[in-house]
Formats: structure tokens, C-alpha cells, sequence
């Protein structure tokens, strides 16, 4: 380097003014609670313990994603869509089980899922940092006191400049207008956001259509389900590579995140 130069290679990216983010697997470990609510259960419960740990936490994810629409839509409560849940697993181990039961494991499920919250690994850490310089907003799918409780018991409520909520505003992810009200409420522009999350479907298709710059959030490797060119993380260490994915800097930064 000639001197006298500055070494540009060091400087730190600039951050957008404001960062989106979702909730649920992006700063909030639902899987790490959830997973290990089932694996209390099954360690208790007979017709469990014929399906691999494996396979009841696939099937219990799955059919969660399936009937949280109908949650969200008011026509099925969550402590229903629990119950139902678990009744749907009984049968997928070869076990009939009635609405009692299928109740009482929802009540132990949900016992333990809250014994186990906790936020993703440097979710505190990344938010307090980045509070300091952008602003801040959540925008999540989900019942409000639930989603505000969460953020309150992993700490991370002072970093947060707005929360938009689906059942607060009567609009979901994808829709790309969820997106616009976060913006609107942050008095900001979709070219000086851009959308962290973890669902390709929710997050990453829906800030595209709101035309705010989406980073995907893969803690869990998925295949990337489109061609498209979409900065992607695994984790939120180290942080200069979260720090130039979240600026945009062309960067394998999908690959750095990995080097934990």
C-alpha cells in the first residue's frame, strides 16, 4: 500500500439507519424451547418415545405452521392449536388419545417451552450494538401479549424503536404492507432499511415486495429455495461479517458467519 493511504480494507461498514428484524428464530430460540419442551415429554410419555426425537420435533413444527394461520385468523385458539398438535402426534405414533389428554400435554408443553426461553445465541449483544447507531424495528407474525412478553424476558424491549405486530395491525408477513406500517412507524424509506429474518416465505419474499433489501437468517442450514442473490448469515458471530451483510457489502458473508 502506497503510504500515506489509509487502509480502507479495515474500515467498518456503514449500517443502514434502520434494521428490520422478525422475532421468532431470528432473536427469540423458539426451536431451543420448543425442542426441548418435547423432549421432556417424550422422556415421560410412552406413545412419544416410538417416533425419534427427530421426528416428533419435525412433525410438531410442522403442524404448528400449519394451523398458526387459523390462529392468527381467530378461528382457532393457540391453547386448541396446542391441543391438536399433540393429538395429531399420538396418531402419527399409532395412539388415539381424547381432548383431555391432548390438553394436559399442551399444559406441560407450554410449561416447559417457557421454562426454556431464551434468545438466540448474540441476539442481545447484536441489538444493544446496533441500537447505539440505527434504529430498531420488529416486525413479527403472532398474538401481541405473547410477542411482547418475549422481547421482555430476554431483555431485549430498550432496543426496540417499533414492534409491529400482526394481530395489532390485521396484516401477516408476507404482505409486503406489514413491511410499509414498520417503516412508516420508523419514518424511514425502504431503500435505508433492511429486513433480517429467518423465513424465506415471510421474510425474505415479503421485504422483496415491500422492495426493502432482505438478509436471510439460515441458523439451521436450509437449502436456499431461489437463485437469488440475498446475503445470508448462520449465526450473528462473527460480527464483521453480520456488520457487512447488514450494510450490504458484496461479501460471501453466508460463509464467514460459519467460521464460529
Amino acid at each position: 500500500m502506497p503510504p500515506g493511504r489509509p487502509d480502507r480494507s479495515r474500515e467498518r461498514p456503514r449500517l443502514p439507519p434502520t434494521i428490520l428484524f422478525d422475532l421468532d428464530d431470528t432473536l427469540f430460540d423458539h426451536r431451543f424451547a420448543a425442542r426441548g419442551a418435547l423432549a421432556h415429554l417424550r422422556r415421560h410419555e410412552p406413545f412419544l418415545q416410538r417416533l425419534p426425537l427427530a421426528r416428533v420435533a419435525a412433525e410438531y413444527f410442522r403442524t404448528l405452521e400449519e394451523l398458526h394461520p387459523e390462529v392468527l385468523a381467530g378461528r382457532l385458539s393457540k391453547g386448541a392449536a396446542r391441543a391438536e398438535r399433540f393429538r395429531r402426534l399420538a396418531a402419527l405414533a399409532g395412539e388415539s388419545i381424547g381432548a383431555q389428554d391432548s390438553a394436559r400435554l399442551a399444559r406441560a408443553y407450554r410449561e416447559q417451552y417457557q421454562r426454556l426461553r431464551r434468545a438466540v445465541p448474540g441476539a442481545g449483544p447484536l441489538l444493544r450494538r446496533l441500537h447505539e447507531e440505527s434504529r430498531i424495528g420488529i416486525v413479527t407474525n403472532n398474538e401481541v401479549a405473547e410477542q411482547e412478553e418475549k422481547l421482555r424476558f430476554i431483555g431485549l424491549w430498550p432496543t426496540v424503536d417499533a414492534l409491529v405486530i400482526s394481530q395489532a395491525v390485521g396484516v401477516s408477513k408476507p404482505d409486503p404492507r406489514i413491511f410499509r406500517l414498520a417503516l412508516r412507524e420508523l419514518r424511514a424509506s425502504p431503500r435505508d432499511a433492511v429486513m433480517v429474518g429467518d423465513s424465506w416465505t415471510n421474510d425474505v419474499r415479503g421485504a422483496r415486495a415491500a422492495r426493502i433489501r432482505p438478509v436471510w437468517f439460515n441458523r439451521f442450514g436450509a437449502a436456499r429455495p431461489e437463485p437469488l442473490r440475498v446475503a445470508e448469515l448462520s449465526s450473528w458471530r462473527p460480527r464483521a461479517f453480520v456488520d457487512r451483510a447488514l450494510a450490504g457489502v458484496r461479501a460471501r458473508a453466508d460463509r464467514g458467519s460459519r467460521r464460529r
